[in-house]
């Protein structure tokens, strides 16, 4: 990773912290997009004292909204001559529905929405600095969800931990549908199951579902564990050529049959499209 660049999201805290700690102590320049100015900061001087030969960037936008992240992908395009990675690793759960600017519920908007506009938005650069990588944080919440095309947004029926599910469904399905559509650009799309890991993850999600995440943190693995597959990703020479995959502890796996269907991966991305006011 000596001189690769690094855009990551979520990197303030829990696995996303430890993955941009390793790659810059392996020589990784890392470019950080942050909604918390302080919490920023802080992780900047510690990226600092793993590689203090090397200058990291930070950016700042809130992630679920559409603007925001056209604008930081905008700028990070133009003042970024190469990027080798980008890591889509911002995510929470929101266990009361609340609705963005843009019209989306908050945790589509979050989870899957910024994955795919920030993509869009580097998919130029990456395409001129390959090899290059994209690599989305799911989870194994997937398992047990079910888009349902007439409410993305989940209108009907709310429950936090079943629409974070579909979020990381959509992860899935749109590394699915980006592995196909880089197919030999040498860009790959890779997505991966962290781990159930005690971080501050579902800290703030509001009700009885944050204390619940709590209490189930108590048996969760360390944020380092859960970083591993990530740092994997980004860095193995294994993975050079690997595009499409589904990991968990840094090895493919099959993810549940919802998250293998082509076409809804193409529905999806359609939809994000139209969404977001971008072109396919």
């Amino acid at each position: 990773m000596q001189g690769k660049v690094v855009v990551i999201t979520g990197a303030t805290s829990g696995i996303g912290q430890v993955a941009a700690e390793r790659l810059a102590f392996v020589g990784a320049r890392m470019v950080l997009i942050v909604r918390d100015p302080g919490r920023g900061e802080a992780t900047l001087v510690r990226l600092r004292e793993r590689s203090p030969e090397v200058v990291h960037s930070i950016y700042l936008a809130d992630l679920s909204r559409l603007a925001e992240v056209k604008r930081v992908a905008k700028e990070i395009a133009a003042a970024e001559p190469r990027i080798d990675v980008l890591i889509n690793n911002a995510g929470a759960l929101f266990n009361n529905r609340q609705v963005t600017e843009d019209g989306l519920e908050l945790t589509f908007a979050t989870n899957h929405m910024s994955y795919f506009v920030l993509t869009a938005g580097l998919r130029e650069r990456l395409l001129a600095s390959a090899p290059a990588r994209v690599i989305n944080t799911a989870s194994a919440a997937h398992k047990n969800a079910k888009l349902v095309w007439s409410d993305l947004q989940s209108m009907q029926g709310y429950s936090g931990f079943k629409v974070y599910g579909r979020s990381k469904l959509c992860n899935i399905l749109f590394t699915r549908e980006l592995a196909h559509r880089l197919s030999g650009t040498r860009v790959t799309a890779n997505c991966l199951h962290p781990g159930f890991v005690a971080s501050r993850f579902g800290d703030l999600s509001g009700g009885l579902g944050a204390y619940v995440v709590r209490l189930a943190k108590l048996m969760a693995i360390s944020p380092e564990k859960g970083a591993e597959t990530i740092v994997y990703l980004a860095s193995s020479d294994e993975m050079s050529k690997t595009s499409g995959g589904y990991f968990y502890q840094c090895r493919l796996t099959t993810p549940a049959q919802t998250a293998l269907d082509g076409e809804s991966a193409r529905k999806l991305w359609e939809a994000s499209a139209r969404l977001a006011g971008i072109g396919e």
